[in-house]
């Protein structure tokens, strides 16, 4: 079987795992982003709560990507010479560390736990994963997208 540069090494029934797992700390952190500036818009606490509950849940998830991404990265040497994966790993653990420190600014109590460092916090990461997703994309896929952009 040939396999090229963007195949990860850890696989689940033919499936790579880490492609798998890092779509749910995606998922829960653009969530968090949405429950922040409803919580901005409305000031009620529902959506602060969700927030927090989205922050726990999409950092747990991402350290779990992050040790099976870690795992692939240290046995594929292939991979770890391609041109993105050092960018693509570091701006992946530079979200998980903001992640984490947001999930701390948002365990403080009232309107300030959310607003504006809370939120801004929130933005970021979504900026940065936004980044790491263009990163993870085979070269052609990427220049294909700014070709259409010009």
């Amino acid at each position: 079987m040939n396999r090229t540069i963007s195949d990860p090494d850890v696989r689940l029934s033919n499936r790579p795992v880490y492609a798998m797992l890092v779509q749910f700390p995606a998922v829960c952190f653009v969530a968090t982003l949405v429950t922040d500036i409803a919580y901005w818009r409305t000031q009620l606490f529902l959506w602060e709560t969700f927030s927090i509950w989205l922050l726990t849940a999409g950092c747990v998830l991402a350290g779990l990507a992050g040790i099976v991404g870690l795992i692939g990265f240290v046995r594929d040497r292939r991979l770890r010479m391609a041109p993105m994966a050092w960018p693509h790993a570091l701006a992946s653990l530079l979200a998980l560390v903001l992640s984490i420190a947001n999930a701390f600014v948002h365990s403080r109590d009232g309107y300030v736990a959310v607003v504006p460092d809370g939120l801004t916090l929130s933005c970021i990461v979504v900026l940065v994963m936004l980044v790491v997703t263009w990163m993870g994309w085979p070269p052609a896929a990427r220049s294909a997208l700014l070709g259409a952009a010009s």
